[in-house]
């Protein structure tokens, strides 16, 4: 049963008279954003159960251990240029006897 025009504006008036004219709007803006992340929401559940469904393409495990075994050189190879621009610090401790 569809509201018609005078029965949504007795609605409105009663509610600008229960709110007031600052708060309606506050409210109505957080009804719009809830129903926007609600849809959101349904539509990425929906969206998601059919991303699932379809079969991902298989990876080849050889690529990626090729790309992580140059990715560890790279750093193995950055980490030595880095100690040997770094001079060495002899750090001595002296040793103190408690008596």
């Amino acid at each position: 049963m569809p509201f018609h025009g005078p029965e949504l504006i007795i609605i409105l008036v009663i509610a600008l008279l229960v709110f007031g004219p600052k708060k309606l709007p506050e409210m109505g803006g957080a009804i719009g954003k809830s129903i926007k992340e609600f849809k959101r929401g349904m539509n990425e559940l929906t969206s998601g159960k059919d991303k699932d469904d379809e079969p991902k393409a298989p990876t080849t495990p050889q690529m990626n251990l090729d790309e992580i075994e140059r990715e560890i050189a790279s750093k193995k190879a950055a980490a030595a240029a880095s100690e040997a621009s770094q001079p060495e610090v002899e750090v001595s401790r002296k040793e103190s006897t408690v008596e």
